[in-house]
């Protein structure tokens, strides 16, 4: 089964029905950002992870259900937080602007 969108993080080899997934990309305008880091944090707030994006400004997390926060950071840009609930058995697709 794959759910990633045209140009998106491929789901080949991931269960999707035993996980809950937040993926997404991070974009400038229309272009990805590369090197920039997401960081998940739970919903008090608390650090729990964090990836560098890809060179297409992807990015991909394994959590538990809930809510959850994405707080990203890139060079020449304020943080940015964005507020994503996960479920087992779902993608939650994400598109950060900075």
């Amino acid at each position: 089964m794959c759910g990633a969108t045209e140009g998106g993080l491929s789901l080949d080899g991931v269960d999707v029905a035993k996980e809950a997934v937040i993926q997404g990309q991070v974009l400038r305008g229309e272009d990805p950002v590369p090197n920039a880091y997401v960081r998940l944090l739970d919903r008090t707030g608390e650090f729990t992870a964090e990836v560098p994006t890809s060179a297409t400004g992807h990015f991909r997390f394994f959590a538990n259900d809930g809510e959850w926060t994405l707080r990203t950071l890139a060079p020449k840009a304020d943080p940015v937080d964005t507020r994503v609930v996960a479920a087992t058995g779902s993608v939650a697709e994400v598109a950060v602007a900075i």
